[in-house]
């Protein structure tokens, strides 16, 4: 009898043991799991697992090194010194656990309330696992500093996973713009987080050379400063003069490329060099001018170059001995299989009058220059190769015939990448369409100053690297996909940052996930949980998604127009407001288009969880007195910019700093000439006339505009004029022209704006009017 009520009690005394554990434990939802990119196959089930300071970490001793990704979240969040061992315990404890059935980079995940146990393969797979668990975690783990009174529970989940594509790559240009080692490293682990695998290093182009290279000192010591202009736009900055001082730069040493390539290696990551030939070298010739056909000595530009004639030679035989010379050294810097020569680019102006070069041409049995490039970059394949490395290259390597071992990196579209699959070649696909960061990823009236296009965080999300068309043969050949941040205008550590994320992580998806798996509604619930961590993190996102955005329409006839509202969220929570009054809570739920007819502010903003996010749209509809007036045009737009053609003048909407968005009417080189008919004799106090500038794309403000008036449309007289001198602006920006005018009554208004002309930079002046207004 004893014996039984010792046995019970021992069964009661454990049953409270694990009871008390479980007491107290988060109850998760289904919608409380958030892993970008999403998984394979995730299954839910009730209950939780903690982590505790006694949790331990099971691990293989070869990997001991992967489990740092959590040991120091825990270390710096809860100030845990959690422990690795090479023996299970009896419970609470993260065992990583080999399967070498598990193809490369996949990866198991099963969380009871006891133990989390991680399958994979190898490193990659058991990182990647890690990772996810990382997103189960509270946001608090993100913390660097002591985070109290937090249960770091995880919902039991089993998730089976892998990836679609083997190569997801981020390309970073530190050479337009310099950023310091500190921040590449910060990069690694942002890739690390969404499973990216490869990380590019532009390291090489006209305005600056950022690799140290033992051999050629004056790379860096030359090549990497250029003569400070950033008070300028980049496209408008000056040639600089021989002898200016150059201190705007800077370069990594070969130790910070060993620190930077043995860290990205410990997050799973493959650091990738680029080396750009035979063009994007200005920054060299400007350190070893007899790299160049002409020789001539040159400084390192400080902004855009356009067209780039000042490239490598390829008829001398000691450009191939400096390049060979180089890349010796980089490929004892970069393990990777894949070295990136650039090849984009190169105008062969010099080339076509290089005896050395037409020499070369003849020798070889080449029909052009075209062929040349080919030579050059073929000929650099085969030392490569020679080296048991692949080069990489811009679709432009193409051209003139492909080299035999070549990858080809398709940016001007996909049909790079299928030429090229076509051809039996690797691809990566990185097209500008839904690969480039440096394009607007917002309203371009709200967002930092960006290279021109619009690549929204939703058209991120519909890239896919295998295209419509292609064979079974050729979806083989493509290895995966990749982003790209060029950095023109990207000067900061905090702009490169809201270019790169959320961007980051829809493309993550798009090269990780399964096509079947892939749900923009889906998606767009679980990056606000990816949100809340950059905050933890001190991460400055860009919140252009939550931008709400505007299609108007114009009704001539009953003379008003309609305003639809727009978010790239699905059902977002738009609420608005009508005559200049604040957004609310209690505002306006947006359900349809508004019509307006008459002059009215409207502002416009997202609502989630009963709080306004994103930048809130101000837009002002200003129905004049001119609005929707007969417009007889003397000096006629051109055919490339026609806005809203007859009437877009005085048809109420106005432009953005998006001179591709249907609204301006744009004069190259000319002058605007036009005639308003009021129609009946009509008081008008003042004139202004809407324009944009935006130096960099050869936009330019009028440098005078008059306003001559006329009762019979025969005879006019000048009644206004303003004149300004050209100045040098470094941003995009909207002006309103205002003459006044006395208050005068009249039926006919000429108008007259006067381009520049030619502006410093030469070629034409490009001048943009969207409205103009008369009150």
């Amino acid at each position: 009898m004893k014996k039984k009520v010792g046995l019970w009690l021992s069964l009661i005394m454990l049953l409270t043991i694990f009871g008390c554990a479980d007491e107290g434990k988060t109850v998760f939802k289904e919608s409380d799991i958030n892993i970008i990119p999403q998984p394979d196959k995730v299954q839910f089930k009730e209950g939780a697992f903690r982590f505790t300071k006694d949790t331990q970490f099971v691990v293989p001793l070869e990997y001991a090194e992967v489990a740092e990704v959590l040991l120091d979240k825990f270390s710096k969040a809860a100030g845990w010194n959690l422990r690795v061992v090479d023996t299970e315990p009896i419970n609470n404890y993260v065992q990583l656990v080999l399967d070498d059935a598990l193809e490369n980079e996949a990866y198991n995940v099963i969380i009871t309330g006891d133990k989390v146990e991680v399958t994979a393969n190898g490193y990659a797979g058991f990182l990647y696992g890690l990772e996810t668990l990382r997103q189960l975690l509270p946001v608090a783990i993100e913390s660097d500093n002591l985070v109290v009174d937090v249960k770091w529970d995880i919902p039991t989940v089993q998730i089976t996973d892998s990836p679609r594509f083997k190569w997801r790559g981020f390309m970073m240009d530190v050479s337009r713009h310099f950023f310091n080692k500190e921040y590449i490293l910060s990069t690694i682990d942002q890739l690390a987080l969404l499973k990216m695998n490869t990380l590019h290093l532009h390291l090489v182009d006209d305005q600056g050379w950022r690799l140290e290279i033992k051999k050629y000192p004056k790379l860096t010591e030359v090549g990497a400063f250029r003569v400070d202009q950033e008070d300028k736009h980049w496209d408008a900055r000056q040639t600089p003069k021989l002898g200016e001082q150059a201190t705007y730069g800077g370069f990594y040493t070969q130790e910070d490329i060993k620190e930077i390539v043995a860290y990205a290696t410990s997050r799973g990551i493959n650091v990738v060099p680029e080396i750009e030939m035979p063009a994007h070298v200005m920054s060299a010739i400007a350190a070893y001018p007899e790299l160049s056909c002409l020789q001539n000595p040159i400084m390192v530009p400080s902004g855009g170059v356009w067209p780039i004639t000042e490239i490598y030679c390829a008829g001398k035989e000691s450009t191939f001995e400096f390049l060979e010379n180089v890349l010796i050294e980089v490929m004892d810097l970069f393990p990777s299989q894949y070295i990136h020569v650039g090849g984009d680019e190169a105008t062969k102006t010099n080339w076509e009058k290089c005896p050395d070069c037409s020499k070369r041409v003849k020798v070889e049995g080449l029909a052009n220059v075209e062929e040349l490039q080919s030579y050059f970059i073929k000929r650099m394949e085969r030392f490569i190769s020679s080296k048991g490395r692949t080069l990489i290259g811009w679709d432009e390597i193409l051209e003139g015939g492909l080299a035999p071992g070549a990858t080809v990196m398709s940016w001007r579209g996909f049909e790079g990448g299928l030429e090229a699959s076509a051809s039996g070649h690797d691809v990566v696909m990185s097209p500008t369409s839904h690969a480039y960061f440096d394009y607007y990823q917002g309203n371009q009236d709200t967002e930092p100053m960006a290279w021109g296009g619009h690549t929204p965080l939703s058209k991120v999300y519909e890239f896919d690297p295998v295209v419509e068309g292609m064979t079974p043969k050729q979806e083989n050949h493509v290895l995966g996909g990749q982003a790209n941040l060029w950095t023109e205008f990207v000067p900061t550590v905090a702009q490169a940052q809201y270019m790169t994320y959320p961007r980051l992580a829809a493309l993550a998806e798009s090269v990780w996930s399964t096509k079947e798996n892939k749900n923009w509604s889906d998606f767009s619930a679980r990056i606000d949980a990816l949100f809340n961590r950059y905050d933890a993190m001190g991460i400055n996102y860009a919140k252009s998604a939550y931008q709400v955005t505007t299609d108007v329409s114009v009704d001539p006839e009953n003379g008003t127009i309609s305003i639809a509202l727009k978010n790239e969220f699905p059902n977002a929570d738009i609420r608005y407001a009508l005559d200049g009054n604040d957004i609310t809570t209690s505002s306006q739920q947006y359900d349809s288009p508004i019509e307006i007819a008459k002059t009215t502010e409207i502002r416009a903003q997202v609502f989630k969880d009963e709080e306004p996010v994103g930048v809130q749209l101000e837009k002002t509809i200003n129905f004049h007195k001119a609005a929707g007036k007969p417009v007889t045009y003397l000096n006629k737009y051109h055919d490339n910019y026609q806005g809203a053609k007859e009437i877009g003048m005085v048809n109420v909407v106005r432009g953005s700093k998006n001179f591709h968005d249907g609204q301006w009417q744009g004069w190259l080189g000319d002058n605007m000439i036009l005639v308003i008919d009021m129609e009946t004799p009509t008081e008008i106090e003042e004139i202004s006339v809407g324009s944009l500038e935006n130096q960099g794309s050869g936009i330019y403000f009028p440098v005078e505009i008059n306003v001559l008036l006329s009762d019979d449309g025969k005879t006019y007289k000048k009644e206004g004029t303003l004149k300004r001198d050209f100045a040098a602006n470094i941003k995009s920006e909207l002006k309103d022209f205002v003459i006044d005018l006395n208050k005068q009554t009249t039926r006919f208004v000429k108008v007259e704006a006067i381009n520049l002309g030619t502006p410093p930079t030469g070629g034409g002046s490009w001048m943009f009017i969207d409205e103009i207004i008369m009150q």
